[in-house]
């Protein structure tokens, strides 16, 4: 599903980000990736994404080696790959529901085909009662299940959470990670990236340990080592 060959990424003047990184993440895996701060955690995921290209190595999704992919295709890869980030993204003046809608309008979906979508997400993530609110009537918790719900409308076959809970109490992170685990369940390929160690143990699943841009660990079923 998705490999990372000898990737290392250069920032100047002297950061190395990724160091001769390889790694394979196999379909229908929930996998976490930790490390400390400026480990490459980050980094991976952009590049994941097309945000940044590789100085060296390969990225390959599913059969599309992405390594020097243009700006026309990254919109069709972002489709494959949906992304949830910590700071939620949502739109201030458009309700939860307007929000998800907003991100079928700008790629040139019906009304009736936008109309018929968004109520499912929107249920998946258990909004259904919420869907006309602002994010600023609703708690943390749901705005990260709204962003969420915004990045499912496309079915994709790859969910990265970036650090999904960093700014939820204990109890909607534990939520938030329920539902990745039932997205999970449904075939998407979920690669969580955090520095939560509680999170992670917890899920028993395989972890991933980045520092200074290596791969130093890969556990199948793991804990947060680092």
């Amino acid at each position: 599903m998705i490999r990372f060959i000898n990737a290392s990424k250069f920032y100047p003047p002297q950061t190395k980000a990724l160091d001769n990184l390889s790694l394979h993440i196999y379909p229908g895996e929930f996998v976490s990736i930790v490390g400390q701060s400026g480990s490459g955690k980050t980094t991976i995921v952009k590049c994941l994404i097309g945000e940044e290209k590789l100085d060296e190595g390969r990225v390959i999704v599913g059969d599309w080696d992405i390594t020097h992919i243009s700006n026309r295709e990254i919109p069709y890869l972002r489709r494959q790959i949906g992304v949830i980030f910590q700071d939620f993204k949502l739109l201030p003046k458009k309700t939860l529901a307007e929000n998800v809608a907003f991100a079928l309008q700008v790629c040139g979906k019906s009304p009736k085909k936008i109309k018929a979508i968004v109520p499912s997400v929107m249920k998946i993530v258990g909004l259904t009662e919420q869907m006309n609110r602002y994010p600023n009537e609703v708690s943390g918790g749901e705005q990260q299940r709204a962003a969420i719900a915004r990045a499912l409308v496309y079915q994709p076959k790859i969910l990265v959470a970036d650090e999904p809970t960093g700014n939820l109490d204990s109890i909607n992170a534990e939520e938030i990670v329920n539902l990745l685990l039932k997205i999970n369940d449904l075939g998407t390929t979920v690669i969580l990236v955090t520095h939560n160690r509680e999170i992670v143990n917890n899920l028993n699943r395989r972890v991933i340990s980045i520092s200074d841009g290596r791969l130093v660990n890969d556990q199948a079923r793991g804990k947060y080592i680092i």
